[in-house]
Formats: structure tokens, C-alpha cells, sequence
């Protein structure tokens, strides 16, 4: 799903609620009855905390013999980070991995200095109809950690940490929320969650990190009495506790961390703090330099 081309999102309505500073309307590209919507990166907002890109993909159902085809691409100074609601996808990359993941488990692909991978569904789900739906997001590496050793990490469902109790369900994919810290590591102050709500339900939110955004996945919530739907991306302004009110059942993608050390350049499937080193990416993608990935014999071509 991370080499697809797609609109940029908009600004969305400006709303009273003093503690959201923006309101993003993601844009949404069908790719032949399979709709991405992209949140990020978005019109006067690159990045919340390390987040640099955040696709939902689907929901979707693929028709017997259907599936994802992401054919292996390249990727450096990034982490991904794909979080499943719906369906499978198989992961295969340069360093050998290759595995499927599966709602509820987290993939931490760390691209580094550079790795190449692909994303299917497996030759034996196109036998039945399949449904896929999901989050793809990316993390912008620090520079100490941008020319890193690429790497892989998978965390099963009952490795991550889930917090309940009064009507909210929360998982924690990435960082420290909640008097809970997940398994998965990243190289900079960062938290990333899933949280179900019941109808009534109150999430409290608060300011422990500098930059912080609420992704609606699905259903309505109010925060300070204005109301936001799905498909929305708030960003929240520093230093504001907020308390999330589900006014039904609600899915919602708690996403942030501390802002990242400058800014970064983000061409097609590469993100640097340097351009002339996303220039030798595309370069090195040409000339065939990237490692390949076992089992696959086809390739993403770099744009025009």
C-alpha cells in the first residue's frame, strides 16, 4: 500500500473546540475497489511527532482469486509500522523475513539505511473471498538513527499490552500510555494505540507527550462538544488534557510523540533529513543497488 500515488489531504471545517488546533480530511484514491484514505501528510502538517505518513486502508472485500499485489519497493529512513483490523497480508523483505500479519499483531519495519519489501495475500486466501482493512503508517527515523541496519520486528497479539475498563479497550502498539509500555521499540519518544469505545465512554487523553493527533477510524466522538465523525485526523494543541466522549461505538488511532529533531524530505517511499541522500536512493533503486527480496521476481519501478 506505500507506493500508491494519492491526493493530498485537505483541511477540514474549522470547529470551536479550542484543544484541536487542526482538522484534517484525509483524501481518498480508489484503486479498483480498494480505497486508501492518506491523513498524512497533509496541508500545513507534515508530521505529529515522528508520524510522516498514516494511510487507512480499506475496509474492502476481495473476490475469489482477488488480493493485495504490492509489488517489493524500497524504503530508507523510516520505520513502518502495519496494524491490521481486517484480513491478512504477507510480508517479505530483503533481510529474509517473511510472514504473515494478522489483526490485533504489529509489523516494525525498520528501513534505516535501506530495505527493500513486498506486501500479498497468500496464493491459498485467494481460494474464498477475503476482507482487508487496516492502518499503514511511517515513522520518520532521528538522524542518529537514519543510516541504521535495516530491520524487522513482529509482535503477536498477546504481546501487546491492552488496557480496560469502562467501556474502552485499548491496545498499545507503540510507546508508553496508560501506566502501560509496549514491546515494540522505536529510537524516539513516540506512543501509538488502538482504542475501542462503547457508547458513553470517556477516554481521557493527556499532554504527557508534545505532539499529539486522534485518527476517527470509525464512529463519532465529542471532545469539548463539538462532534467529529470518521475519516478525520485531529491534531491537538500541546499542553491541553482532552477527554474523548464516544457517542457510539467508536475506533480510534491515538497517535503523537515529541517533535522530530528538524525537518524531513519525503519523495515516493524514501524520507531523509537530507535531500541529496534521497537523491542517491532514487539513483541506487536504478541502478539495481538495493538488495533484493527472496522469492520475488518483480519490482516497483521508481517514478518519472
Amino acid at each position: 500500500m506505500s507506493h500508491h500515488p494519492a491526493d493530498d489531504p485537505v483541511p477540514g471545517d474549522a470547529f470551536s473546540c479550542e484543544a484541536v488546533e487542526q482538522v484534517i480530511v484525509p483524501s481518498a484514491k480508489d484503486l479498483g475497489g480498494f480505497s486508501v484514505r492518506r491523513a498524512l501528510p497533509s496541508a500545513g502538517r507534515k508530521m505529529i511527532g515522528p508520524f510522516i505518513f498514516f494511510d487507512q486502508f480499506g475496509p474492502a472485500e476481495f473476490l475469489l482469486g482477488q488480493g493485495i499485489d504490492v509489488r517489493p519497493h524500497p524504503h530508507i529512513g523510516l520505520s513502518t509500522v502495519s496494524y491490521l483490523f481486517d484480513g491478512e497480508i504477507f510480508h517479505r523483505d530483503s533481510l529474509g523475513s517473511a510472514l504473515p500479519i494478522r489483526p490485533g499483531e504489529v509489523n516494525l519495519m525498520t528501513a534505516g539505511r535501506g530495505i527493500v519489501h513486498s506486501e500479498r495475500t497468500a496464493p491459498e486466501l485467494r481460494t474464498m473471498p477475503q476482507k482487508m482493512f487496516g492502518i499503514q503508517t511511517w515513522l520518520a527515523l532521528p538522524k542518529s538513527h537514519e543510516e541504521t541496519a535495516p530491520g524487522f520486528l513482529h509482535a503477536g497479539v498477546d504481546e501487546l499490552p491492552v488496557i480496560r475498563g469502562e467501556g474502552k479497550r485499548v491496545r498499545l502498539i507503540m510507546g508508553s500510555l496508560y501506566g502501560e509500555t509496549s514491546p515494540v521499540p522505536f529510537p524516539h519518544e513516540t506512543f501509538y494505540a488502538e482504542a475501542m469505545l462503547s457508547p458513553g465512554a470517556v477516554l481521557p487523553l493527556d499532554a504527557d507527550y508534545e505532539e499529539r493527533g486522534i485518527y476517527i477510524v470509525s464512529g463519532e466522538i465529542d471532545i469539548a462538544g463539538d462532534i467529529f465523525g470518521a475519516g478525520r485526523l485531529l491534531v491537538l494543541r500541546p499542553g491541553d488534557r482532552i477527554s474523548i466522549l464516544a457517542l457510539g461505538h467508536a475506533r480510534i488511532m491515538l497517535l503523537g510523540g515529541e517533535a522530530m529533531d528538524g525537518p524531513r524530505h519525503l519523495w515516493w517511499n524514501f524520507v531523509h533529513s537530507s535531500k541529496e541522500r534521497i537523491d542517491q536512493a532514487k539513483e541506487d533503486w536504478k541502478r539495481g543497488r538495493f538488495d533484493s527480496v527472496p522469492g520475488e521476481h518483480e519490482f516497483i519501478p521508481l517514478p518519472d
